[in-house]
């Protein structure tokens, strides 16, 4: 899996994952610091998230309730997910998983016909 970070490098290739889905991610399966979080995430999605990226999206979203600190008699700090939380990933891994289905048509990699939460029906055919 390639490591991706930063801006979009010379190749063109973009990171398309917010650190906060990342961390959200992260903490759907379970309560983690910091360090445990960076390493999941670049396991699971090939992103190395720098200190500053990192702790600046987690005092995002636990200023937005979306994750919390979670109780620990060491010097780490762990967090967990909120039942906000939960459902704002809910929401944008629907989000996500629309704009890749709508790419995939577009891109002519396959056929589809549904209706979006949007509204919005999208037909497609592979060739």
């Amino acid at each position: 899996m390639n490591r991706r970070s930063g801006p979009p490098s010379a190749s063109g290739q973009v990171r398309t994952n917010e650190p906060s889905v990342l961390i959200l991610t992260s903490l759907a399966a379970g309560n983690r610091h910091g360090y445990a979080l960076t390493k999941d995430i670049a396991e699971f999605a090939g992103v190395t998230l720098g200190p500053g990226t990192l702790y600046g999206a987690i005092t995002r979203l636990e200023e937005r309730g979306l994750i919390e600190p979670t109780a620990s008699e060491e010097r780490r700090q762990p967090y967990r997910i909120t039942a906000s939380g939960r459902a704002a990933l809910t929401e944008a891994v629907r989000d996500m998983r629309t704009l890749a289905e709508v790419g995939e048509v577009r891109l002519g990699l396959r056929g589809l016909s549904r209706t979006f939460g949007t509204g919005t029906r999208v037909v497609g055919t592979t060739p």
